[in-house]
């Protein structure tokens, strides 16, 4: 078929084959045509009563586009943080002992591998210690002539001046062991000599063999608690029979750990008995060795210092070996000393406890979500801090910001320090804190977007 152009001045009515698929054309031919004159107030009446549809369509257009974007930007738009109620810090305080200390005298305990005392009671000022001094005298022999490993030491040859002292010792009412002239005895032996009867006269032989002088002794020996920080301990004789040999039981603890610590002298505080050439049999005065992990390590008695006792036991609480070292003086007797020490020693090993730290159930601080989640801080793990006392454990709790999570997830740590030693675990939450969904979303653009 063919088709003819449109003579001049005819109108082709448009059909939906020739490119125009939504029948523009004859909705323009139905339109009225605007009126060739009269004015624009008509022709602009006429454009508004045809612009109207349009800005409704593309104004309903625009406001479904806009809904459309807010819904994805609120799925998507980042939650708030969950807030971290954690404390930064905190202390826990296990129970504090009760030292069974005796009805008389004074008395403390410390712990051999910690500074200062443990438990303490009565006078801490310095007053007479009796034949405690004998380890003094012992651990200022030792720093000038120290016995190498394996030996005893050089030999000492005791003579007439030696049996004199001991004549001397006799007048005096002091304690002695047997010297004769040409006595041989090892380094060692003769300090063994000294400290297990509590011989005064050895104590004075051993300080002029070691320094010339019982005076160049006494020299050297206050030096040297000096030099130790000892500062409230001064010696006038190497035995003690002086009042004015002093010490502090702080500083009388000091000196026990030095002499626990000294292979030679912990040796021989711990010994009961010993066989010596020419003193003979000569056994401890510490009546206590060998019972409730006492191991040492001497006895005194003056009128001035009452009866005494420095002592060191090795004991094992909740599976920690311990070396407690201790004093107690001003006893009436020595029946009271041998039966409140031991309940002193107990006492003070039952002030020891083993504190459970990161227990599953215990809080460590609470997230809390603003559409409404809670969960609490967990400790994955457990451990535990050995501690004596009321001695403090400190807590410090380190989170993360979290916006969901879930349990197992790692949210921070929690760390715990006292007593010189430290336990940390990881913190989880314990139950999931969870996306709010879409609904919380759409409703809180406030919380999403400011």
């Amino acid at each position: 078929m063919s088709h003819r152009p449109p003579s001049v001045g005819e109108r082709r009515e448009p059909s939906s084959g020739d490119g125009d698929p939504f029948g523009l054309a004859a909705l323009q031919a139905a339109e009225p045509a605007p009126p060739a004159s009269g004015g624009s107030r008509a022709e602009s009446a006429y454009r508004r009563r045809f612009r109207r549809p349009r800005i409704a369509l593309f104004t309903a257009l625009g406001v479904a586009a806009a809904m459309i974007a807010y819904v994805v930007l609120a799925a998507v738009a980042p939650l708030p943080a969950a807030a971290d109620a954690a404390p930064a810090s905190t202390v826990i305080r296990p129970a504090a002992v009760q030292p069974a200390f005796p009805s008389w005298g004074s008395s403390a305990v410390g712990l051999v591998g910690r500074n200062g005392l443990l438990v303490e009671n009565g006078s801490m000022q310095s007053a007479p210690i009796a034949s405690m001094t004998k380890t003094i005298t012992a651990l200022v022999l030792l720093d000038k002539h120290p016995i190498p490993k394996g030996s005893e030491g050089p030999t000492i040859t005791f003579t007439d001046a030696d049996v004199d002292i001991l004549h001397q010792v006799w007048a005096e009412d002091g304690s002695w062991a047997p010297v004769q002239a040409g006595e041989q005895l090892t380094e060692k032996q003769a300090i063994t000599a000294m400290l297990l009867p509590s011989a005064n006269n050895y104590a004075i032989s051993l300080a002029i063999w070691g320094f010339g002088s019982v005076d160049a002794f006494l020299g050297y020996a206050n030096s040297w608690l000096s030099s130790h920080g000892l500062t409230g301990t001064h010696v006038t004789d190497p035995s003690g029979l002086d009042p004015g040999s002093v010490s502090s039981p702080s500083d009388l603890v000091g000196i026990g750990k030095l002499v626990i610590a000294d292979p030679v002298l912990a040796g021989i505080v711990d010994t009961p008995t010993a066989d010596l050439p020419g003193a003979g049999t000569v056994k401890n005065s510490n009546q206590l060795l060998g019972h409730d992990g006492i191991d040492g390590i001497k006895t005194g008695w003056t009128d001035q210092a009452g009866h005494c006792l420095l002592f060191a036991a090795s004991v094992t609480v909740h599976g920690h070996p311990l070396e407690l070292v201790g004093v107690v003086t001003g006893a009436p007797d020595y029946t009271n000393l041998w039966s409140d020490v031991p309940v002193l020693l107990k006492s003070v090993e039952d002030g020891f406890h083993e504190v459970t730290v990161g227990a599953s159930k215990t809080s460590y601080g609470t997230y809390r979500s603003v559409w409404g989640d809670t969960a609490t801080l967990r400790s994955e793990r457990a451990g535990g801090i050995f501690v004596f006392s009321d001695a403090p454990i400190r807590i410090t709790v380190r989170s993360s910001s979290v916006r969901v999570a879930r349990p197992g997830d790692d949210v921070g740590t929690v760390s715990f320090s006292g007593a010189g030693q430290s336990f940390s675990s990881t913190l989880t939450v314990s139950r999931a804190v969870e996306d709010p969904g879409l609904g919380w979303r759409l409703t809180h653009p406030q919380l999403l977007f400011l």
